[in-house]
């Protein structure tokens, strides 16, 4: 019988930095304005090494974009863990603000924008809807609320993004009035 070591393989401690650097460029260059030799020298490693990690560069742009549903994740429980009283508009809307101030660096934001625009190459559609499936699942459990309150949310946290990615609170026109209005975003 044998058995397994405690320490972790140079790979194993390996692929999470990695798919943290290729988290970052992606969201700077997106799928296509991004190589595998970029995130290797963010990563500080070769090419090939990054190669050996992940197979393809469609793999390792899903390996960013699951880091990212994960941070989603991390931000959501501690917003709703934080909401008083434990209802579930209320745990909603605690999420739904710790998520615009985790959206607020961009980096988390523009990977979901640069999945959206590459959903076509089918692994990045299915980790782009399996993330989608994460955060509405837990968002439906976690809250209680219903099926029309989650909707809500996850419409909301779109209008969020157009907000935050185009700048239009920024904007003082009425037409950016309107999107803006009741919704929080960190400035």
């Amino acid at each position: 019988m044998s058995t397994r070591s405690s320490t972790l393989s140079t790979a194993e401690v390996r692929r999470p930095l990695v798919a943290a650097a290729a988290l970052d460029e992606f969201s700077r260059g997106g799928f296509h304005g991004t190589t595998v030799a970029d995130v290797a020298r963010a990563a500080k490693i070769s090419p090939a090494y990054v190669f050996k990690l992940f197979p393809s560069k469609e793999g390792l742009f899903v390996a960013a974009l699951e880091s990212c549903f994960t941070e989603i994740l991390g931000a959501l429980e501690q917003g709703a863990d934080g909401a008083s009283p434990q209802e579930p508009q209320v745990i909603l809307h605690e999420m739904g603000g710790a998520y615009a101030e985790l959206i607020a660096d961009r980096r988390l934001l523009m990977l979901q924008a640069h999945a959206q625009s590459v959903a076509d190459i089918s692994e990045v559609g299915e980790a782009l809807r399996a993330g989608l499936e994460r955060i509405t699942s837990f968002a439906k459990s976690r809250s209680r609320g219903s099926d029309d309150a989650v909707q809500s949310f996850v419409a909301y946290g779109q209008l969020c993004h157009l907000i935050v990615a185009a700048r239009i609170d920024e904007q003082r026109a009425p037409w950016a009035g309107i999107l803006s209005h009741g919704i929080r975003h960190p400035r």
